[in-house]
């Protein structure tokens, strides 16, 4: 099931087709050796913890592996089962929190088990694994990276709630394991949540940095007939600014201006202008 649910999910990345990873998502069997983790630390069972975290190895290992095998060209890294996961924002993690509460709910309770494929689309494990694969295969490491973010977070996340759950509702108690004994299995959660929490909380607040610079480069349009702020993406100390508008534009200085009252470090504004623009019927 690991190796159809890659190869769904790989052919859907490739081709671009939401229904295919959706398929993916539901095929895929991760989330039940990840919620068995949890229950390994909830009830102190470490044969539990190791035998679950080696068939989830697997299923990233067997993701990745696929991802190298189809044709895979640069242009892939633009369609939108690419993009939608390799720049993952916080509340992709707070969702990924909710979600794992709902799989241990399902599985610890019978009367709401029929929410399971809900929760295998919601948590989305295996697509961005072969997102990973295909960024690899295109030298897009640093795209690769931000969807491994995705699925460790997912990952993480649903570990956290679901033994979170777990000790609530008394399958601690009933194991008879004390908190001494998993407390460095809290330690490690608190400590890996933490890690996939910063890169997001970083994508998150560039994506609230490249909106200001947006609404500051509309402003700054305002007088030019037709032009439009095609995108904005910031990285460290350089924003860029890609626009559709006629062959004259207002002086940059003006916009560096602009951006630099909005943005508190002041970053090197980059104009991309594509000469042209948008008539509406």
């Amino acid at each position: 099931m690991l190796t159809l649910s890659s190869v769904i999910a790989v052919s859907g990345v490739i081709g671009d087709s939401t229904a295919t990873v959706i398929g993916a998502m539901i095929v895929a069997p991760l989330s039940l050796p990840i919620l068995d983790v949890a229950l390994g630390i909830a009830t102190g069972r470490v044969a539990l913890i190791g035998r679950s975290l080696l068939l989830v190895v697997a299923g990233v290992v067997i993701g990745y592996l696929f991802a190298q095998l189809p044709p895979n060209p640069t242009n892939v890294l633009a369609n939108s089962q690419v993009t939608g996961r390799t720049s993952p924002k916080l509340m992709d993690l707070t969702a990924a929190l909710a979600t794992g509460s709902v799989g241990v709910i399902a599985l610890i309770r019978r009367d709401v088990g029929d929410v399971l494929p809900g929760v295998a689309i919601a948590i989305s494990l295996v697509p961005p694994l072969g997102v990973v694969g295909v960024c690899l295969g295109s030298h897009a490491p640093g795209m690769a990276l931000g969807a491994f973010v995705l699925f460790a977070s997912n990952m993480v996340a649903m570990i956290v709630t679901a033994t979170v759950v777990l000790v609530v509702t008394g399958y601690a108690r009933e194991a008879g394991v004390g908190e001494a004994r998993r407390g460095r299995a809290y330690a490690v959660l608190a400590a890996a949540l933490v890690l996939v929490a910063v890169p997001m909380v970083a994508n998150s607040l560039s994506s609230l940095w490249a909106d200001r610079i947006a609404t500051a480069t509309r402003s700054w349009l305002d007088a030019v007939p037709g032009a439009e702020v095609r995108q904005v993406t910031v990285h460290s100390d350089t924003a860029t600014v890609e626009v559709l508008a006629p062959t004259d534009l207002p002086p940059i200085s003006e916009l560096q201006d602009r951006v630099n009252r909005v943005v508190p470090w002041n970053p090197r504004v980059v104009l991309v202008h594509t000469v042209g623009s948008r008539v509406d019927d």
